[in-house]
Formats: C-alpha cells, sequence, structure tokens
C-alpha cells in the first residue's frame, strides 16, 4: 500500500536517510523504531509528501508520489508529534474544517463528522472549545482529524507521548480498531507499545534501515533455550560445545542441587527446535537426566538492542 524504495534525503552534509527500502500492505499495522536522529521523523514525512526524497522513490498505493501528489495525499492522514490543532475552534467545527480541506462532500460532511465523533469517542465533548480540552482529548482530536476524508493509510509520530497510562491505554486501543480497516504506520519509543499493537515492525538506524521483520513470526519463533540437567559442570559444557548449532552459552542459578542450568543461543530463530532432538540424544547417550528444557522467547527490546549495535 505504502512504500519507499531506495530512497535517500539529506540535510547539507548530514544523511537523514541512506537508501532506504520497506514496503508497508494494505491493513498491515508497522512500528517505526529507531533512536533519536535515527531517520523516523524524515521517513515520515516522505511517505506523507511533506518532503520530497533526493534519490528514489516514495510510493502510495502503487503511485508515485511526486508524480501524483494529490491522489497519493488523498489516500493519508498524519498526526505529527504536536497534533495541528486550532485552540479557539470547537471539536465538531474543527472536524468540520479539516473535512473541507479533505474535500469531502458538503452533503456527506455533517454524518462524516458525526461518524468520526463516534470512532474517537468524542461525540460528548464535541462542542468543547479544543483549547480547553486536556491533552489526553487533545490527542483524541488528532487522531479524528486524520480520519477525516476516510484516508486508506494512517501516519502517527508519537501518538501516545505526554499521556498518562490510562490515557496510553485508550489511544492504543484506539489504535487498534483503526488498524481493522486501514493501513497503519506510527513511531514510537516504547517497545512494549509496539510489540501490543503491530504486525511488523521497522528499525532504523543512523538513516539506514537495519531490520525490518513480521512480528508475530518473532514472537512465534525463539532463538534461546533454557536447559537444566542432572550433571556437573565438567560432564555437560564440553558435549554441549559440540553441537553446532549453539552460538553462546550462559550459566544460570540452578534450581535443583547437583544440576546445571543454562540458557543456550542459537544462531537463528527456529534452530531451536532442531536443537532439543540433538541435546536429547546427547543427554540420554551420558545417562544425564534433562530435569527442564523449553524455548525462551525473544522479546523486541533485546531484537531492537542487537539490530542497532550490529
Amino acid at each position: 500500500m505504502i512504500s519507499l524504495e531506495q530512497v535517500s534525503k539529506r540535510y547539507g552534509s548530514t544523511i537523514a536517510l541512506d537508501h532506504v527500502s520497506f514496503t508497508i500492505e494494505k491493513g498491515e499495522i508497522a512500528g517505526l523504531l529507531g533512536q533519536n536522529g535515527a531517520g523516523k521523523t524524515t521517513a515520515l514525512n516522505m511517505l506523507t509528501g511533506y518532503l520530497p526524497p533526493d534519490e528514489g522513490v516514495v510510493r502510495v498505493d502503487g503511485m508515485n508520489m511526486l508524480e501524483h501528489g494529490r491522489e497519493c495525499k488523498r489516500r493519508i492522514g498524519y498526526l505529527p508529534e504536536q497534533p495541528p490543532l486550532y485552540d479557539e475552534m470547537s471539536v465538531r467545527e474543527y472536524l468540520s474544517f479539516v473535512s473541507d480541506l479533505r474535500e469531502v462532500a458538503q452533503r456527506a460532511k455533517k454524518k462524516h463528522v458525526e461518524e468520526i465523533l463516534e470512532i474517537c469517542s468524542l461525540r460528548e465533548s464535541g462542542d468543547r472549545i479544543i483549547g480547553h480540552l486536556s491533552k489526553g482529548y487533545r490527542q483524541r482530536v488528532g487522531i479524528a482529524q486524520v480520519l477525516c476524508g476516510s484516508p486508506d493509510v494512517l501516519i502517527f509520530d508519537e501518538p501516545t507521548v505526554g499521556l498518562d497510562p490510562v490515557q496510553v491505554v485508550e489511544i492504543r486501543q484506539l489504535l487498534r480498531r483503526l488498524g481493522g480497516e486501514h493501513t497503519v504506520l506510527f513511531s514510537s519509543h516504547i517497545l512494549s507499545e509496539v510489540q501490543q499493537i503491530c504486525s511488523s515492525v521497522l528499525i532504523l538506524q543512523a538513516g539506514k534501515l537495519v531490520k525490518s521483520f513480521d512480528l508475530h513470526e518473532q514472537n512465534g519463533a525463539a532463538s534461546c533455550l533454557e536447559l537444566s540437567v542432572t550433571a556437573t559442570e565438567e560432564e555437560i559444557l564440553p558435549a554441549l560445545r559440540s553441537l553446532p548449532f549453539i552460538r553462546r552459552m550462559e550459566k544460570l542459578p540452578p534450581k535443583e542441587e547437583g544440576t546445571v542450568r543454562l540458557q543456550l543461543t542459537c544462531g537463528r530463530a527456529g534452530e531451536p527446535g532442531l536443537l532439543t532432538d540433538r541435546i536429547f540424544h546427547l543427554c540420554a547417550a551420558r545417562d544425564l537426566p534433562i530435569r527442564e528444557m523449553f524455548p525462551v522467547r525473544d522479546d523486541l527490546e533485546s531484537t531492537f538492542i542487537r539490530a542497532i549495535q550490529q
């Protein structure tokens, strides 16, 4: 639905994006991660048509943003980190104004605005002045304006920053609902938020895309095993080192006396399934009873740290 193809952007001598390519499919909820200065906001600004790329192509629904800017922008709703609100307007007036900018037909505008107020739980606040709203409700209004004109693609830059825990939960629930009918991309520094909401993740570091993956597959595949076996270290460690899949062994405090407890890191996600059979046969041949053996799921935080370090 939206994509960057070998896109680069420079600000003077600073390279903000360096030949970045990725695609987000229709109906997908994707999280864009990276440290400060990694290029996240630049990528969002180019996807929305606010900034042109120095090199490469931005596509929306297969169309080149530079060649079909108007058609591409019709399909995108964008919430920057600071919501573009007019404090002197009421919520309903503001959404009506944005709907005019998005060229919603006059005969359909009133119903359209009311539907957005309902989706964003703003109906009771429709006549309130935006400048009198709390930060959480202002953020809701910011999300509501993204929906004006019924765009296919919704892009959010740090949508929950500065909100209290209850407001964060409410905004997350709203983003999940929107993901059922729209393609959603949002940047965030909160890894737990991305893990709860997104179906895929993109990680930027120093202007480069260093990792992209399906989050459901990542959560479903372990890269580590925890093993507890009745043995001495002299008996089990040399034996395990002979297995080709093991890349690292970390000793853990044993749960039972006379046992050795280890966390085994495998070379690639998915290899633990192959490794368990090898460990079982290895321990059985040496008469070393296995007390426990189970996969350790790789969380998003460790994946993110590894990606930016590498």
